[in-house]
């Protein structure tokens, strides 16, 4: 059976050419960058190397490009790094649909004394912008705001709320996670981004292996170390350089930025087009995001009086791999937070289904999804007390419960 993967925003397959950088690290080329021996001298020349290329992508000076395992290390390096630099300030400013990986971190914060504003999204996931400006006082030390959600793809204006935090309080320390967009969409941290002091992304998003991050800190941005023991990093992250994943995120950036254009109309083509076939195909449909800006590979769609695991399991069946929100959270019963801050109607909350695609998805792969999920949908609503399967459509006495959005914009 052909797998069709479409949880791309969950991890993305390891690029040829990116094995293909980091096979020399796992043989001959094995030592630690940090001995001084002539051998060692290729890994650390292989460190710098990709440190240098990594920053001309992002537009920043290699000595601001820090390696980390992950995102989630590279976030709590962020975010606990600032609150430990600047104990005189006791306030944190963040979104209510933030990854785990930042908000979990931030509610740690706030257990531990710290003041913390969870801003919310309106129904289409959008930020409002006069009351981000509220949330910023006198004693907020940072701002952390991601910069496209994981599990609707939607675009928070990172480059404009940099500058309004700058505009407000220089002193106050702005993060972003862009974990869903470095390699992506466009991030110059010289020109529109430099008012961001840190940035967070990940290997595995773009196609390089799991286990290697990256944390951009501006020169001067007040942030102490997570790890400690060791000078690796400047300083900044103890532990032994990861030679042979540094070198695999450093070709897989290489490699987003060169396909950056074509694959962001090729993919945002196939996205438009089965977004469109579903619409059409499965009534009660709604399309989280739809009318906000969103990555061109993310299509969020929840199916009114059905649940997104049964849909799941039943994709699965057909070799189609997809997810119900984040990878991170999929073990939890709970309703998506995102979705919740959006005020999905709960007859849509459970039923939720995100796809995402990458530059290895093809035409046939939506043409095999259009073909398979309309009948998984309509075998799993005939289980539905709220469905009327003869006429596709909900009771007339359920009718009341499905909010507007469900048709094709």
């Amino acid at each position: 059976m052909r797998i069709i993967y479409a949880d791309n925003n969950a991890t993305t397959a390891v690029a040829p050419e990116v094995r293909e950088a980091m096979a020399p690290f796992f043989g001959e080329v094995y030592f630690n960058p940090s001995s001084m021996y002539e051998p060692a001298r290729r890994a650390a020349a292989a460190v710098d190397g990709s440190r240098r290329s990594i920053a001309r992508h992002l537009g920043a000076d290699p000595s601001e490009i820090l390696f980390t395992s992950c995102a989630t290390e590279s976030n709590n390096t962020a975010i606990l790094g600032v609150a430990k630099a600047n104990p005189g300030r006791r306030h944190i400013v963040t979104t209510a649909v933030e990854h785990p990986a930042v908000l979990q971190v931030c509610r740690e914060l706030q257990r531990g004394g710290h003041r913390v504003t969870f801003l919310p999204v309106d129904g289409d996931g959008n930020l409002d912008l006069r009351a981000f400006i509220r949330a910023l006082d006198k004693d907020t030390a940072l701002v952390t705001v991601m910069h496209a959600n994981n599990e609707t793809g939607v675009v928070f204006p990172v480059d404009r709320l940099a500058r309004l935090t700058k505009e407000t309080d220089p002193a106050i320390v702005f993060h972003t996670d862009a974990t869903q967009t470095v390699g992506k969409l466009a991030i110059d941290l010289g020109k529109d981004f430099r008012h961001v002091d840190l940035l967070s992304f990940s290997g595995h998003k773009l196609h390089a292996p799991k286990g290697i991050g990256a944390l951009f800190i501006r020169k001067g941005t007040p942030c102490r170390p997570l790890l400690i023991g060791g000078h690796q990093e400047s300083g900044r992250r103890a532990g032994t350089e990861n030679v042979p994943y540094i070198a695999g995120l450093a070709a897989a950036l290489d490699l987003a930025m060169e396909h950056r254009a074509a694959d962001e109309a090729r993919i945002g083509a196939m996205r438009d087009r089965l977004e469109k076939g579903l619409l059409a195909r499965i009534p009660s449909v709604q399309v989280n995001g739809g009318d906000a800006p969103r990555l061109p590979n993310t299509l969020n769609a929840s199916f009114h009086f059905i649940e997104g695991e049964g849909m799941l399991y039943q994709l699965s069946e057909h070799g189609i791999c997809a997810s119900s929100g984040s990878a991170c959270t999929s073990g939890s019963l709970e309703p998506s937070h995102v979705l919740q801050a959006l005020k999905v109607p709960f007859t849509a909350v459970h039923g939720s289904i995100r796809f995402s695609l990458s530059r290895y998805n093809t035409d046939s792969d939506i043409d095999r999804i259009l073909e398979v999920f309309p009948g998984i949908v309509a075998n799993l609503r005939r289980l539905s007390p709220y469905w009327d399967s003869k006429n596709d459509r909900p009771r007339p006495e359920a009718e009341s419960l499905v909010q507007p959005s469900t048709e094709a914009k």
